[in-house]
């Protein structure tokens, strides 16, 4: 029988702690890093790691310390990881980390992984304890010669069913740091982490300003500069996002940093366009050697007064903010599909940005032609320590595939995917598949096909799904909606006609 794999749906009450108690309970190993593993989707890497027999004759002291009281099923998921994961695994396989060295516009990253610019990198000590978690590089929070004055609060989000950010809003904007006290701050981190990425977001407000803020970073120790022409947080017109939509303030700002240093400059765009590539486009003519790839996207949340988490506000008054995490992927990578097919940008460096949590989200970007990636808002519902599972989980995944180097894989989706919906097969269905020894009965599959489907799916006596074939259109609702992953694709294609008959 097919071994399933551990989701983390079997976990979803862990509130993935600090110093847990459950590793302080354990004296075998240490099952909060397993736990993390598996939240980050790299079992794999987790069964590797677990010793033999961990739980044999164990009475489970890591349940009973859990804070959740016993609701997260600790020792079931590490006999799970040592007897269904562990003999799976391919034998002799190395996982190399020096797989993931790449290079940004030229310059050394020892992986694809910084820090966007934002609250998470915006003084030493946490740009310090990034770069010992890992992280190969910063984006430095975005650096500016005005006053900056932060609402309070300025953050909100939309929660899932396990308390988990999905969707983050924040109207937080650029540093409130002097340029001369962000200046000292690359000074020492240079001067500490000397092959560390120093990746320097700069606003101006005219041309003479751009240019000089790009000197002072270069100057000061920064690697590259990243232009922000996307914040849309902005309390002044003209600035942020409000650049970003207009080309030729893009392509002559860009050009304006371009005089003022030799690092490389990076574009960073607003996605509060219908294309990106005029500003894109615009940017190169500047002089810009690569971009970056989404900010925020404008998006308002609604006052609630019968809610405890609501948009940020202040006396009952909201106001549009930028919106990221996991629920701005798809948009994002839509994005850097659109730019990496862009035949005018060719050598560019796409630096993608948005809802990067796993390695797995990682990945999509570098197959759709990002050579590196920026994450936030999970580090900050996570903190700097997932990047021990985005470096493991990528790193397997190149050794899995018998690749030598992440960029190899950089791009290689890009032939299978089409702005047009004419490439989609139409001719032919593909049925779900049922493995109902995986099944509970919950009906669920049932449900959404009568309310939301083709009513191809009911229940027999033992309240496993029976499909009717003659109803079933392939639409695939019924595999997105189980809680068990009990439906998958089926193996074969069949014609529409046949189907009929």
């Amino acid at each position: 029988m097919q071994k399933r794999k551990i989701h983390r749906s079997n976990m979803i009450r862990c509130t993935l702690c600090y110093d847990a108690p459950c590793s302080r309970a354990c004296d075998r190993m240490d099952p909060a890093a397993l736990l993390r593993r598996i939240w980050f989707h790299n079992e794999e890497t987790a069964a590797s790691e677990i010793p033999e027999n961990p739980c044999i004759s164990c009475d489970a002291p890591c349940e009973e310390a859990c804070i959740r009281e016993e609701e997260v099923p600790i020792r079931s998921l590490m006999m799970k990881l040592a007897e269904e994961v562990k003999p799976n695994l391919e034998k002799n396989l190395t996982v190399d980390y020096a797989s993931l060295r790449t290079e940004m516009c030229g310059i050394p990253l020892e992986n694809p992984f910084l820090l966007a610019s934002s609250v998470v990198a915006s003084t030493y000590d946490m740009c310090a304890r990034a770069f010992e978690a890992g992280w190969a590089g910063i984006a430095f929070k975005t650096i500016c010669s005005f006053e900056i004055h932060e609402a309070s609060p300025r953050f909100s989000a939309i929660h899932g069913d396990n308390g988990t950010i999905i969707g983050f809003k924040n109207v937080e904007q650029l540093s409130d740091q002097s340029v001369e006290e962000n200046m000292a701050i690359f000074r020492e981190l240079k001067k500490n982490y000397p092959t560390k990425f120093i990746l320097a977001s700069i606003m101006g407000q005219d041309e003479a300003e751009w240019e000089s803020l790009a000197r002072l970073c270069e100057e000061n120790g920064a690697d590259a500069v990243e232009l922000n022409f996307s914040c849309p947080n902005m309390m002044e017109e003209g600035l942020g996002s409000d650049i970003g939509q207009i080309p030729e303030l893009v392509e002559r700002y860009t050009a304006a940093a371009k005089r003022g240093t030799k690092i490389p400059v990076i574009a960073k765009l607003t996605p509060n366009v219908d294309r990106m590539s005029p500003a894109a486009e615009a940017a190169k003519r500047g002089g810009a050697d690569g971009i970056a790839a989404i900010n925020t996207i404008k998006s308002i949340m609604g006052v609630n007064p019968f809610s405890y988490v609501s948009s940020p506000a202040v006396h009952g008054m909201s106001a549009v903010g930028g919106y990221s995490g996991k629920v701005v992927r798809p948009v994002a990578l839509r994005f850097i599909t659109e730019l990496a097919q862009n035949k005018n940008l060719s050598g560019m460096h796409l630096s993608g940005i948005g809802g990067i949590e796993n390695w797995d989200d990682a990945l999509e970007y570098l197959l759709l032609g990002a050579g590196s990636v920026q994450v936030c808002t999970a580090v900050m519902q996570y903190g700097y320590r997932i990047i021990d599972d985005l470096k493991a989980g990528l790193a397997r995944y190149l050794a899995e595939n018998g690749l030598q180097n992440v960029r190899q894989i950089c791009g290689e989706g890009l032939d299978y995917v089409s702005e047009s919906t004419d490439v989609l097969e139409r001719d032919t269905i593909l049925f779900p598949r049922f493995k109902k020894e995986w099944c509970i009965g919950c009906g669920r599959c049932m449900i959404s096909c009568a309310d939301g489907g083709h009513q191809a799916i009911r229940l027999g006596e033992d309240r496993k799904p029976v499909m009717d074939g003659k109803k079933c259109v392939g639409c695939h609702l019924c595999i997105l909606v189980c809680p068990q992953r009990a439906i998958v694709p089926g193996k074969k294609r069949i014609s529409r006609a046949k189907n009929k008959h």
